[in-house]
């Protein structure tokens, strides 16, 4: 049974609290696991929340600052040394190149697994295209260069059992109608709907732009940072961040399902007040305020 659930392993911005570790998030996503900006101490959070390093497909950072990328060494270094048996890809910004070198091989330590490096230039675009998703990145405006990253699953057709059954059409034969789009007359738009793919996107340090725009849309799933509340909001622009009320306003307006709001500043110590400053811009979807070690499952698939 496919699963496709994000596990939180960090929660917080600039500095780990008592509470809240260094960024780090692992989307399960049927058989495959993507890790999202594994901070300091990743490690350990993976062990804690049940995370092998046999999980890691795909690594995906989104800029070079520590609290997302400190991780990378101990991450690279336990890929090898518990020898995963597929290969490993790592997208990053490629104007970090030789922040990543340094990380790759911080230490001595023997290679047993092919990572892969694949890195983002330019505005984004397309990374990878497989079976299960497109993998897509877009620019975002931080002090140093960012991205976001964006998985959206092929939109498909959903058989209707009572319009098969109406065309007399069973078996191996529905089989075969899904594969050529016809058969005996009756086509495959008659007797199914569109079924529209599931799309996920992670949003970490950015201000407002179009780029954290154009990855919201219409997604099921939006984790995005909220390092500062509303009234912060200058300093949140000051130093490329969002503000809960400004991350929840996209969500709005992009129509998303399922909010998850992280990336926290240490000066708050009442995590009630982002939600709270969520609602009052308006948004009503599911909306979860992360904690680290939580697992959070994408919404159903529209029918």
């Amino acid at each position: 049974m496919s699963v496709r659930e994000l596990v939180v392993l960090g929660t917080a911005s600039q500095v780990p609290t008592r509470h809240r570790n260094h960024n780090g998030y692992l989307l399960r996503w049927d058989g495959e696991g993507l890790l999202f900006d594994p901070g300091e101490g990743t490690q350990r959070q993976m062990l804690r929340a049940g995370v092998a390093a046999h999980d890691i497909d795909r690594i995906c950072v989104t800029h070079f600052h520590g609290d997302h990328s400190l991780g990378l060494a101990g991450v690279i270094q336990r890929i090898n040394l518990d020898q995963v048996p597929h290969p490993v890809t790592a997208h990053y910004p490629a104007s970090g190149q030789h922040f990543f070198d340094r990380l790759r091989y911080a230490t001595a330590y023997r290679e047993t697994v092919r990572l892969t490096e694949t890195p983002v230039t330019g505005t984004g675009g397309v990374l990878a295209t497989t079976s299960s998703y497109t993998l897509d990145s877009h620019r975002l405006s931080h002090p140093v260069e960012s991205y976001g990253y964006r998985l959206t699953e092929p939109d498909t057709r959903r058989m209707l059992p009572a319009l098969l059954k109406e065309h007399g059409i069973a078996g191996p034969d529905v089989g075969r109608l899904q594969r050529e789009g016809a058969l005996g007359g009756v086509t495959l738009e008659q007797v199914s709907e569109h079924r529209r793919g599931q799309r996920f996107a992670f949003v970490m340090d950015t201000r407002l732009c179009d780029g954290v725009y154009a990855l919201a849309e219409g997604c099921d799933m939006l984790v995005i940072e909220s390092t500062f509340l509303d009234e912060d909001e200058k300093l949140a622009t000051d130093h490329g961040h969002l503000t809960a009320g400004q991350a929840a306003r996209v969500a709005k307006e992009s129509d998303v399902r399922h909010l998850v709001l992280t990336h926290f500043s240490q000066r708050y110590s009442d995590p009630e007040l982002f939600e709270a400053q969520a609602r009052a811009a308006g948004f009503d979807g599911e909306l979860t305020v992360a904690q680290d070690l939580i697992r959070v499952p994408l919404p159903p698939r529209h029918h």
